[in-house]
């Protein structure tokens, strides 16, 4: 079985907290291929990225690195629970100088995997740093699309200047700030009160609000004072030309809120990778492949043999 190492390392000005998930037998004067896993949006390391996809990936013989997003977990940064595109993809860049850094890890073969947002963040720190040799993307969504569209509700004017007057607030008393937003309803049960139908939403809520994923770290808050950035960010830019390693997507062939299956097949038709492959698990749902087993084991049995041609 895998083993598990808790490690920090420097950011741009503090500490990213991260776990190497190490193969059974693991052997440190022994060279090995590494991947970054790279959590959702309100998300942690301890959760999908980690405790299903990188031990799958770690039992497989890959070493994983798994980090906490600057200012979320256990990771360093103020003010807390901020989720900026830019900072979330240079934290992939972070890892890995980190794993560079590694006696047992070959610094030419390093790739990436990203759950949710964390697959579009991958795809996107892929398409500028070539020292990522193969991406792998699951069930991964283009935050900035989605927070145009479903955060936005379609009105991305409105939403952008309600962040400036919730910016202009918290410049100018940011002890008082309340925009910190959950961005789950409490329940399932109070998502249905409330009319929600939406499959990812439920979903969402069913794993995060719930002994089934419900982790310390996993805090689903954001806050909102600080997603302006967002609000003009594409993970897909430049893929027709810079995105050229070799890419594989998964998404399942149930369609949610959240657009998983959209943004997958749009980044399959665009990247300009000569290798890429989309895989679609049928029947399950943007979180079904969170934690799973027969959606998961699905998508390792493409994922590990994919990794192991191109790392």
């Amino acid at each position: 079985m895998s083993s598990i190492q808790s490690v920090r390392y420097r950011n741009f000005g503090w500490d990213i907290a991260a776990d190497l998930h190490l193969p059974e037998n693991f052997d440190v004067s022994a060279i090995y291929p590494a991947i970054v896993s790279t959590h959702p949006i309100g998300s942690c390391k301890e959760q999908t990225a980690g405790n299903i996809y990188a031990k799958a990936l770690a039992d497989a013989g890959f070493v994983v690195l798994v980090h906490d997003a600057s200012f979320q977990g256990e990771s360093g940064g103020e003010p807390r629970n901020i989720e900026d595109p830019g900072i979330r993809v240079s934290d992939i860049r972070f890892a890995v100088d980190y794993l560079q850094t590694l006696p047992y890890v070959d610094a030419q073969r390093i790739g990436a995997i990203g759950v949710c947002g964390g697959g579009a963040y991958t795809i996107h720190a892929a398409i500028t740093d070539h020292r990522l040799k193969a991406i792998t993307s699951i069930t991964g969504v283009n935050y900035g699309r989605l927070i145009r569209e479903g955060f936005a509700e379609f009105q991305p004017r409105q939403m952008a200047a309600n962040i400036a007057d919730m910016r202009t607030g918290y410049a100018q008393s940011p002890s008082g700030s309340t925009d910190a937003a959950d961005l789950l309803p409490p329940s399932v049960e109070a998502a249905k009160a409330a009319g929600i139908t939406d499959i990812d939403v439920l979903e969402a809520t069913e794993y995060y609000k719930t002994e089934r994923g419900q982790k310390p770290n996993g805090k689903t808050s954001q806050l909102m004072s600080f997603t302006g950035a967002a609000m003009g960010w594409d993970a897909f830019t430049n893929a027709e030309v810079l995105l050229t390693q070799p890419l594989m997507v998964v998404i399942g062939s149930k369609p949610g809120g959240f657009g998983a299956y959209q943004d997958g097949w749009e980044i399959y038709s665009r990247a300009g990778s000569e290798h890429k492959e989309i895989v679609v698990v049928d029947g399950y749902s943007h979180y079904d492949l969170y934690d799973r087993a027969e959606p998961v084991a699905e998508a390792m049995t493409r994922v590990i043999p994919f990794f192991k041609e191109h790392l």
